[in-house]
């Protein structure tokens, strides 16, 4: 797990196919602190150092991570962001980031206002609600705020400590850069869409979706979540204070009646 503080500007030494597969070796002064086997956040996907000396890092991206996210557009030469994984005695100054690279956006828009730039960056409308205005997200690993957004587009602010020390300076209109949306945000969007029925199952071992179709809000054979059109008031669940649909009763049988977790909360003098 990572935090979206970027620790370094790496600079891509070369690229070596591997089969479907490219080898990136990076040139970085996080080197000397990492081990073969540790996880090293590279422009916001993570990856695993599989060699390493003082001065560099080697990584291996497979076809499922190129076709994925950005990575793939790298030469020698590249600028990269580094983060190295959190330990737990880390203060989170960022927020929470997997590096499990959801989507790709483009940029659409670079632009200074007084003393910072603002980057507005287009993405898949399937994406929409996981764009919060004032909520983060994770743009080629950096954690930013999204200052506004549209239902095709987002803008976030930068300052210019992270316009120097991060490869969002790099970035010009037309460049693909990697996203990755609040793991939190997510976790609710499914919670939500399983109550509504939207989602019956999930990824298998084998990373492809054990179901397929609108039932399972998979597409079929993609591996990928399905777009379930513009939600409303109609069709998303209505939820209460105890998490549960509302008029459904807490200890999982029909509606009506008092839960169980009212009732003990009642006892405990928590409602009336």
């Amino acid at each position: 797990m990572f935090n979206g503080i970027i620790e370094e500007l790496g600079t891509v030494k070369s690229v070596r196919d591997i089969g479907g597969g490219k080898e990136l070796t990076i040139s970085c002064e996080l080197a000397d602190s990492l081990e073969v086997d540790n996880s090293l956040c590279v422009n916001g996907v993570c990856q695993t150092v599989v060699r390493q000396d003082k001065n560099s890092v080697s990584v291996q991206v497979v076809e499922e991570t190129l076709r994925k996210t950005a990575l793939g557009s790298l030469k020698a030469g590249s600028r990269v962001n580094l983060e190295r994984s959190l330990s737990l005695a880390q203060r989170i100054d960022g927020h929470i980031v997997q590096g499990h690279v959801d989507t790709t956006g483009v940029v659409a828009d670079v632009r200074k206002e007084g003393t910072n730039w603002l980057v507005t960056i287009t993405f898949d409308p399937e994406w929409r609600d996981l764009v919060v205005g004032r909520g983060s997200i994770a743009i080629d690993g950096i954690s930013l705020t999204i200052a506004r957004e549209t239902a095709q587009d987002f803008t976030v602010a930068i300052i210019p400590y992270t316009w120097e020390h991060t490869v969002i300076s790099d970035r010009k209109r037309g460049d693909r850069v990697n996203l990755e949306f609040d793991i939190l945000g997510k976790y609710v969007l499914r919670f939500m869409q399983n109550r509504a029925g939207e989602h019956t199952s999930g990824y298998d071992e084998g990373g492809q979706t054990s179901g397929t179709g609108a039932g399972s809000g998979f597409s079929p054979g993609s591996g990928q979540p399905a777009s379930s059109g513009p939600r409303s008031a109609s069709n998303t669940p209505k939820m209460d204070f105890f998490g549960m649909g509302a008029g459904q009763d807490k200890r999982g049988g029909g509606s009506g009646g008092e839960g169980l977790t009212e009732k003990k909360l009642r006892d405990s003098g928590f409602t009336d």
